[in-house]
């Protein structure tokens, strides 16, 4: 009996009235990663990716930083598409595997739990063929966004 690719979830675009200038998803930061994030019919955040040479490490593979700033981009995703806008406190990274330049890779994230204002998230990006080359953990904490947008300006600068 031939084998058939299990098809990919329905995903809904995420919207979650980012920054413009966000280096993870803000499309009018040039030198920025560009993400665009999607919910799965579970609620989970999903990203395909493919990174560029401007963000190598080792050669042809990713620097850790962009690493972990892919896995902290997807969970704080996760907490907006709960409605939730929130700093991050502290980020775990288990770094498994090279992440290639060049080639697909896919992030996704959840959010796992909630206590007060704390948000506990996890994320992990694996590669095409579905391996698992990072992962990520974290707390975030609530802000009001009232206040955060009233302390900077469209620029992202401190007023």
């Amino acid at each position: 009996m031939p084998s058939h690719p299990t098809p990919e979830p329905t995903l809904t675009p995420l919207a979650h009235g980012a920054l413009h200038h966000c280096f993870g998803c803000g499309m009018e930061n040039r030198s920025g990663l560009g993400l665009k994030f999607f919910t799965d019919p579970e609620g989970h955040i999903v990203c395909h990716a493919r990174l560029g040479r401007r963000f190598a490490g080792p050669p042809g593979h990713a620097h850790g930083g962009i690493i972990a700033t892919l896995l902290d981009e997807a969970m704080s995703k996760a907490n907006r598409a709960r409605g939730v806008v929130a700093m991050t406190r502290h980020l775990e990274v288990q770094y498994l595997r090279p992440v290639p330049l060049g080639h697909p890779i896919t992030l996704t994230a959840r959010h796992m739990e909630a206590s007060g204002r704390r948000h506990h998230c996890q994320a992990q990006i694996a590669d095409s063929s579905g391996q698992i080359l990072a992962t990520g953990k974290a707390v975030f904490v609530a802000i009001d966004p009232d206040h955060f947008a009233a302390n900077y300006d469209r620029g992202s600068r401190p007023k």
